[in-house]
């Protein structure tokens, strides 16, 4: 992956904006410059376009939509804004936390109204950090569908994209304009194709261990359960460039993945009062301080495990996601009458166990203060039966990335911002600080469909030579 000089190329074909990847962001990202009358084409390594979103449980978080609004939910941009910076305490780039959250509620109006992007608001439960109900996504809560619902909508929209299309090298004048990319095939074809604007949409570096190891080496042995296409391509491409990175030592953790399964148990369990032990039947450490950082407790912990402890109750709002009845039907989750069942069921030593239930049963009642610092009483102590699921820490994508400003673009180490050089998604820096703690439940998403549709539109804006002026009320361009 290396940018080469202009005059190297001679290109088999134009187009004014190329895309580099077809997860949700550079979907996002071509139905929002084919929205502003400008002609993409997208670049998929993959075959079968999944990517990250894929992986994911489909949720953007959003405020002011009209699914908020139709349930008389009182959401604001200045809400959101402060959830956002209360999470990475006030340590993310501010102008982007207030862009996206000011852009939020209008992408998910425009992806269900104008494109017909299946989604609903998620209102049986909180997740750690919000303070109002705000996560949107498919009906079924999978990023599968979500991924099926943009790549549907891009063909409505008669947008251009080649898959098994592998961007290796970009081309570039002196000054850092790009002029075009050159891509293999699978049968290691090699094309090349020129461009007025490259908008980078090929998320992060969570797939190559050598970057891990250099910029989170407190993850560089933990389970990936990202896409394997994530290799920094973005990184690289920028760093020849001059580009500034920031953030790099940000990412999503997630401390529920079903063992050995690989699927992610939602962190719902855990907000209905559930409560983890370790392989010695003890807890560990704080639940509700976000499921990204806790990957780290669980990697601490004995063989780097961990079970989740819930009942029936925790689990009414996991019964809506594909991915839990996927791992209720593997066996994952066992069931149990009594705690001497449960530690039966579970291996679990049957002592601690049941100290660890007592325990938590009087910091729910009020009874006890829980050292970690935990509120339980705003939920009911667990009943019987009980539901145990052993499960691991895990790394699954990288939140830090080439710097850039308002409109996407791509900034150099100096803060001037590179020609015509676009960033989003996983490939840009993003919403949750410098390190695992700031990430709150669906950042990924939020920074791939918001800050996709605003390179979309800024990419347009540039290769079309229109004004701010020319922008109805929706960011489209007129």
């Amino acid at each position: 992956m290396t940018v080469r000089p202009a005059h190297e190329a001679t290109f088999e074909y134009r187009v004014p904006i190329v895309i580099v990847g077809a997860g949700s962001c550079g979907l996002t990202a071509a139905l929002a410059a084919n929205d502003a009358g400008a002609d993409v084409l997208v670049l998929e390594r993959d075959e079968n376009p999944t990517g990250s979103t894929s992986l994911s449980a489909g949720l953007i978080p959003a405020a002011g939509t009209r699914f908020q609004r139709e349930k008389g939910i009182d959401d604001s941009v200045d809400l959101f804004e402060a959830d956002l910076n209360a999470k990475a305490k006030g340590q993310s780039d501010p102008v982007i936390v207030r862009t996206v959250a000011e852009a939020s509620g209008p992408t998910i109006d425009w992806l269900a109204d104008d494109h017909a992007v299946e989604l609903h608001l998620v209102d049986s439960f909180y997740y750690p950090g919000h303070s109002r109900l705000r996560m949107h996504g498919p009906l079924r809560q999978t990023g599968s569908e979500l991924e099926q619902s943009l790549l549907s909508a891009a063909e409505r929209a008669g947008i251009d994209l080649i898959t098994g299309a592998s961007v290796e090298d970009l081309f570039a004048t002196e000054d850092g304009t790009i002029v075009g990319v050159s891509f293999r095939r699978p049968d290691g074809e090699l094309e090349r194709v020129g461009c007025d604007a490259l908008v980078l949409a090929c998320n992060g570096f969570g797939g190559n261990r050598q970057m891990v190891s250099q910029f989170i080496p407190e993850m560089a042995d933990a389970e990936y359960y990202g896409h394997a296409s994530n290799t920094g391509d973005a990184v690289d491409w920028g760093k020849a460039l001059g580009a500034q990175l920031a953030d790099m030592g940000s990412y999503q953790g997630h401390g529920s993945v079903a063992y050995p399964h690989g699927l992610p148990l939602t962190w719902a369990v855990m907000t209905q009062g559930g409560f983890q032990v370790n392989l010695t039947g003890e807890r560990f450490a704080n639940e509700m301080k976000g499921y990204s950082e806790h990957a780290q407790e669980v990697i601490r912990q004995p063989d780097h495990l961990a079970w989740n402890i819930y009942d029936e109750r925790c689990e009414k709002p996991a019964l809506a996601f594909h991915d839990y009845k996927e791992i209720c039907s593997l066996g994952a989750v066992k069931r149990a009458s009594s705690v001497d069942e449960l530690a039966a069921v579970t291996g679990l030593p049957v002592d601690a166990l049941k100290r660890s239930m007592e325990q938590v049963e009087a910091y729910a009642d009020g009874t006890a203060i829980d050292p970690f610092g935990r509120d339980f009483t705003q939920q009911p102590p667990l009943s019987p039966p009980y539901l145990a699921a052993k499960v691991n820490g895990a790394l699954f994508h990288t939140q830090g990335g080439l710097a850039i400003n308002s409109a996407t673009r791509v900034l150099r180490t100096d803060g001037a911002p590179l020609p015509n050089l676009f960033a989003a998604g996983g490939a840009a820096r993003g919403l949750s600080g410098p390190s695992s703690w700031g990430y709150m439940s669906g950042n990924g998403l939020l920074s791939a469909t918001v800050l996709g549709r605003l390179a979309g539109i800024a990419a347009a804006r540039l290769v079309t030579a229109a004004t701010p002026q020319q922008q109805d009320d929706k960011g489209k361009i007129a």
